[in-house]
């Protein structure tokens, strides 16, 4: 049992990591909580819907193909990351200089805005997933880890590993991390501080969308609420992990997921919602800059 709970738990943490690496991407740039990521998350399940229908009616593919998958993944990668940019644009960018309870406002209501946008656009039913070609799996000593899972956390990983070098390694990438130290040094020496801040929002929702996608998936059910719930753990995640700190985020979402898993297998499923939360209130209470947390000038 406890096996299995450890692979459930890594493969929610995967998906908590994912979505808690936008927070922490444009929470380190511009220190902004933005409670609408949960939303694009959301938006990214949708999309894998609406693609795999739209690609299954007009018979370009099918199910089994896998081409129909990568189709989905890329329609609410670019999809997601224009909703992305476009929120930054219209929502937080007009408010950079107010103060900072103006754009966590804004936030919010961007959250709301999306959350009944797409309700009544797909209806406020839970709409099931369509079951791609992942089938199967490997069976371990003590539990089993299935074909979906192993995607999963292979997918999760090859992404993470791709930001990683792309922070790390590219033009836009120091330009990020600069803009993180100080965005007037950084504007004096060139850098287009409007253009990284686009790029940090299209980036952290394109992860958002993907794992939107494979979290549709993994259940097999979404709906327009699953946003909120996911937003807050990632949140958790990042907060856990020390938010403005990328390898604090992919930790805290994998730590997060392996809590919730081991808390839903030995003390009650229902309560598996709960412990997101009382993280968030004793990191808070503990240890505010979080596991991995340093001077905020210094992150990302």
């Amino acid at each position: 049992m406890l096996l299995q709970q450890l692979v459930n738990g890594l493969t929610l943490g995967s998906v908590y990591a994912l979505i808690a690496l936008g927070y922490t991407m444009v929470y380190g740039i511009i220190e902004l909580i933005n409670f609408a990521h949960g939303e694009i998350y959301m938006l990214g399940a949708y999309m894998g819907i609406v693609t795999f229908t739209l690609l299954t009616t007009l018979h370009l593919t099918s199910p089994d193909s896998g081409v129909a998958l990568l189709c989905m993944m890329l329609a609410a990668i670019l999809f997601c990351g224009a909703y992305g940019v476009t929120i930054e644009r219209l929502a937080y960018r007009p408010l950079r200089t107010a103060p900072r309870l103006s754009p966590l406002i804004s936030a919010l209501g961007v959250s709301i805005f999306l959350q009944n946008f797409v309700m009544l656009a797909q209806g406020p039913r839970d709409k099931g997933f369509p079951e791609l070609f992942i089938q199967g799996g490997i069976d371990l000593p003590g539990g089993r880890i299935s074909a979906i899972q192993l995607f999963i956390m292979a997918t999760s990983v090859l992404m993470m590993f791709a930001l990683h070098l792309l922070v790390r390694r590219t033009k836009i990438g120091k330009a990020m991390r600069a803009t993180a130290q100080d965005k007037q040094m950084a504007s004096l020496v060139g850098i287009d501080i409007n253009q990284v801040i686009s790029v940090t929002f299209l980036i952290g929702s394109a992860l958002a969308a993907v794992a939107g996608v494979m979290i549709g998936m993994y259940y097999g059910l979404i709906n327009f609420y699953i946003g909120y719930i996911a937003g807050i753990k990632a949140f958790t995640a990042a907060v856990l992990g020390g938010i403005g700190s990328i390898p604090g985020a992919m930790l805290g979402g994998i730590l997060l997921g392996l809590i919730e898993s081991l808390g839903a297998g030995y003390i009650s499923s229902e309560y598996k919602d709960v412990f997101a939360f009382a993280i968030l209130i004793l990191v808070l209470i503990f240890r505010p800059t979080g596991l991995l947390g340093a001077d905020t000038s210094k992150r990302a």
